[in-house]
């Protein structure tokens, strides 16, 4: 699912409050330098205009877009945005002074050493900040993104997006089209897959999103524009070649200097996926709490049962392709991973994509008596109860997990997806999902877990996430009463 851009002046909000943070700071020295050490906000003639600069900065950023393109510009247009903003400002202060009956009982001095300073804090203040932005973006924030084109327009196109888009996407292989260059490299990028392998490429590797800008000489790659939407991935198309793609949702944005149709199962707006996070980190501080309750009395139990860490850590593969450790209470004995492979044959779900027993001896206290009987223990009754899944609101606070998305799957289910199986996975996966509340063990076919994850997907809505949520607390309580 793909987080659309913020638009407009609002992409800029933190250059908005840190421009309003110097305009401030300029209004009270210039008035501890030419009057008094004082608050200039305890004189009401001051607070009016302090009042009146804060909305002007605004209007003036707002209206006459200042902070258009503020990421892209160098030393010398920044300076001459940030002088043009600032004598804006003044110039709309000078008109409020003029309207105001008591306004010579304003200081002009102060105002005027107030626009200097003005212009002489926000400059490099700005500078800085665009540095800390590129630097962050660079080394954290940055979308991983593969770049699908022919082999003349790989450089140019690798170039523009570097140069374009300031740290926002960080590319981690080209596929070309019309040749296969796998093992080369093109201004400093790998090349990872060719026509036929740029599909597989996505599946198996940690990729958010698709740049495909295919060669005018070439035909339109209907067949593989097809595939990656199969998987999920979000696809930007260079609008030369776009056409309708019926089974995704679409918009047009610009990467860069181009302007694509972007493709995705479905659509967040920032304000969207800042409540969703919200939720997630809400919860995560609730569940967090309980799980260290829940470890003075699960740890002693679970070390007395079966001596070692109370913790299990396991590699599973989240939002797009992700490695990440999920952590779980240890509800089976220490060599249950490497018991699974003898097991097997035991499967209920044929296929091998999913791994379920109908009684599972790696369990702690499970064991199968003389007499045919089975004898369940503390492993089961965590297992049960939902309580093993308690440490995984660790990984909602990290950002690696959600609440509500879908189950991450092994390494060694991972590898078994086919295409169409990523999509489900074009999300962060969750503690709880809509495929759990729909019959978690009652569900064999892999296929109808798919089927249940990506209906979530193209549905999703904040209130379909805490009717999920509010569905798994019923469940749990509902297996619990009936133990």
């Amino acid at each position: 699912m793909y987080k659309r851009k913020p638009e407009g002046w609002l992409k800029h909000f933190d250059f908005i409050v840190l421009d309003l943070v110097c305009l401030h700071m300029a209004f009270i020295l210039s008035y501890w330098i030419w009057i008094d050490f004082w608050n200039p906000y305890s004189i009401d003639l001051y607070r009016a205009m302090g009042l009146f600069l804060t909305l002007a900065d605004i209007a003036v950023m707002f209206f006459c877009e200042t902070l258009k393109n503020v990421l892209k510009r160098g030393y010398y247009k920044e300076f001459l945005a940030t002088l043009r903003n600032c004598m804006l400002v003044v110039l709309l202060g000078v008109v409020f002074l003029f309207l105001l009956k008591s306004s010579a009982a304003y200081s002009r001095a102060t105002f005027l050493i107030m626009g200097v300073l003005y212009v002489c804090i926000a400059y490099p203040v700005r500078l800085l900040w665009k540095r800390v932005l590129r630097s962050s973006l660079a080394e954290k924030d940055a979308t991983p993104l593969l770049i699908v084109t022919g082999s003349a327009a790989a450089r140019e196109t690798v170039e523009r997006v570097q140069s374009d888009c300031l740290g926002s996407y960080r590319i981690v292989g080209l596929a070309i089209l019309d040749t296969d260059l796998t093992g080369q490299e093109i201004a400093g990028i790998p090349v990872v897959a060719s026509l036929e392998t740029a599909a597989e490429f996505v599946c198996r590797e940690w990729v958010d999103e698709v740049f495909v800008l295919p060669p005018k000489e070439l035909p339109y790659p209907a067949e593989l524009i097809d595939q990656l939407n199969l998987t999920g991935v979000t696809v930007h198309l260079n609008l030369a070649k776009a056409t309708s793609t019926p089974s995704s949702r679409q918009l047009v944005e610009r990467i860069g200097s181009y302007t694509v149709l972007t493709s995705s199962m479905n659509f967040t707006t920032p304000r969207q996926a800042f409540l969703k996070r919200s939720l997630d980190i809400a919860g995560g501080i609730v569940g967090s709490l309980i799980t260290l309750l829940l470890c003075l009395v699960l740890g002693p139990a679970i070390y007395l049962s079966s001596p070692g860490p109370i913790f299990f850590a396991q590699t599973r593969v989240g939002k797009n392709g992700k490695r990440f450790k999920m952590y779980k209470f240890r509800s089976m004995y220490m060599d249950a991973e490497a018991r699974k492979a003898e097991l097997m044959k035991d499967n209920r779900v044929g296929d091998g994509m999913m791994f379920k027993l109908d009684f599972d001896p790696r369990i702690i206290g499970n064991r199968i008596l003389p007499d045919g009987s089975r004898k369940t223990g503390l492993g089961q009754f965590i297992r049960s109860t939902s309580l093993d899944e308690f440490p995984q609101f660790f990984n909602v606070l990290k950002g690696d997990m959600s609440l509500v998305g879908t189950r991450p799957p092994t390494l060694d289910e991972w590898e078994k997806y086919d295409l169409r199986h990523r999509a489900r996975l074009a999300i962060k996966p969750g503690i709880t999902g809509l495929w759990q509340i729909s019959g978690r063990s009652d569900i064999t076919d892999f296929e109808e877990v798919v089927r249940l994850d990506t209906q979530y997907i193209s549905t999703w809505s904040l209130g379909q996430d805490i009717k999920i949520l509010l569905k798994t607390v019923l469940a749990v309580l509902k297996r619990d009463g009936s133990m």
